[in-house]
């Protein structure tokens, strides 16, 4: 049986969740990044991670990397970009993808209050085009060197915590939440996992 402690940590953590903020991956394959990734969005309050596969595979996760953190997250695999970005748009989110054309806009441009999905792409080919195509809106991180991009785990990392600070700043924390009822829901299910790995 969890700690009262314990317990008490589960529920805080998942009244902190953003229940509409939302990354996507498209075929990224590097497991380092992968990891990096998932232990970023845990760090971060995400509840929902979308990996698209448009290739059968598996989503390569090391826990040593990982610290574990994809446990505490909702891994929603996709067999297709198409199939992926569908849902989100049935669903209501605004959907950013990042890329380095010349019409995307700085990621601190981008109102993060809103319902809100960020596709990142793979770290040789970045987002596909049809990706690009279904997008609402394309964002970038502006570069000061010489090199055009960052590791894909610091961009979501960047991106992510600038989401957090606009929300913070917005000073309506709680619409973001997620409701009672998953919390509820959310909270039984992470106390069983800890039960299990007993």
């Amino acid at each position: 049986m969890p700690t009262r402690q314990r317990q008490e940590k589960v529920k805080q953590v998942l009244s902190l969740r953003q229940g509409d903020l939302r990354v996507v991956l498209e075929d990224v394959v590097n497991t380092h990044n992968a990891s990096a990734v998932v232990r970023t969005c845990e760090a971060a309050g995400i509840m929902n991670v979308d990996v698209i596969y448009n290739q059968p595979r598996n989503f390569p996760v090391n826990e040593a990397i990982s610290t574990r953190a994809e446990k505490w997250l909702n891994i929603n695999l996709y067999s297709s970009t198409e199939e992926a970005l569908q849902f989100l748009k049935d669903n209501k989110f605004l959907i950013a993808a990042t890329c380095l054309r010349p019409e995307a806009i700085n990621y601190t441009e981008l109102d993060m209050s809103q319902k809100l999905a960020f596709v990142f792409g793979n770290e040789a080919e970045g987002i596909s085009p049809l990706a690009q195509e279904m997008a609402d809106l394309l964002i970038k991180i502006p570069m000061r060197g010489m090199v055009q991009s960052l590791n894909l785990s610091v961009s979501v990392g960047i991106i992510l915590f600038e989401a957090l600070r606009q929300r913070a700043v917005e000073n309506n924390w709680g619409k973001h939440h997620l409701s009672p009822e998953e919390i509820e829901y959310f909270t039984r299910k992470w106390l069983r996992q800890e039960q299990t790995k007993k």
